[in-house]
């Protein structure tokens, strides 16, 4: 799946006046025939860059939807072991940088989330279980980050298409209601905005670095975390 910045193509709507002649009526004195209006065209601003509305560039019959989770290669990995989803891009999103790279969003504040872009099957998993899924491989009750990681690019977040809106803020209203701990939910949803792909050496960094992967999210106590908020809920790759 290639993928890259998502904008928003110029939008001309020209309105035409392209109406017949009315019949002719004599002109009596006094009276003044109203000029011809010229036809208008209305231009749409071009809308493009980090905040422009997130497009899906999936192949017909499938599916993308965007989660943050802290570190992205614990999320790539996450939701690439969960059957319907076929593959998963760590990226960044829902900042005010165009562009961003990994060095700028780590040490500087972009706004930037570090996400993953999930492509999946809709006729296998539903974008309803991708939510239940995703819930239960973080830690939504920590404002600050995710685990060993704190700073605003590792903050949780579902990022929702206006199709998607609905469904996710029901998810995140149903499980309010029915978290098995007692610390607030604070993972918003927010609205998907332009994703960026992450650098080459961030993509499936689990499978290139297994080692190093498997130390970082040990040593994060990630999995640890997870089972003590979700009990057998819990959900996350080693």
């Amino acid at each position: 799946m290639t993928h890259r910045p998502l904008f928003a193509a110029f939008v001309v709507l020209t309105l035409a006046a392209a109406c017949a002649e009315a019949p002719s009526r004599v002109q009596t004195d006094g009276e003044q025939t109203e000029p011809r209006s010229e036809p208008k065209t209305m231009v749409a601003a071009a809308v493009e860059g980090p905040q422009a509305p997130y497009l899906s560039d999936a192949p017909d019959g499938l599916a993308t939807a965007i989660f943050a989770g802290g570190c992205f290669w614990c999320v790539e990995k996450d939701f690439e072991v969960l059957p319907g989803v076929l593959e998963v891009v760590s990226g960044y999103t829902g900042g005010q940088l165009a562009d961003p790279d990994y060095k700028t969003v780590s040490n500087t504040e972009t706004g930037h989330y570090e996400a993953a872009e999930v492509l999946y099957d809709p006729a296998q998993v539903s974008y309803q279980q991708l939510l239940d899924y995703y819930w239960t491989t973080v830690d939504p009750t920590d404002p600050d980050g995710q685990f060993c990681d704190t700073g605003s690019s590792y903050r949780t977040a579902v990022f929702a298409t206006p199709e998607q809106r609905e469904t996710a803020e029901a998810s995140l209203a149903r499980l309010q209601e029915t978290k098995p701990f007692d610390e607030d939910i604070v993972t918003p949803v927010l609205s998907a905005v332009t994703f960026y792909d992450a650098e080459d050496y961030h993509q499936d960094y689990y499978k290139k670095n297994p080692i190093r992967y498997r130390a970082y999210r040990l040593g994060c106590r990630r999995d640890a975390t997870l089972k003590r908020l979700w009990g057998d809920a819990a959900h996350g790759g080693k």
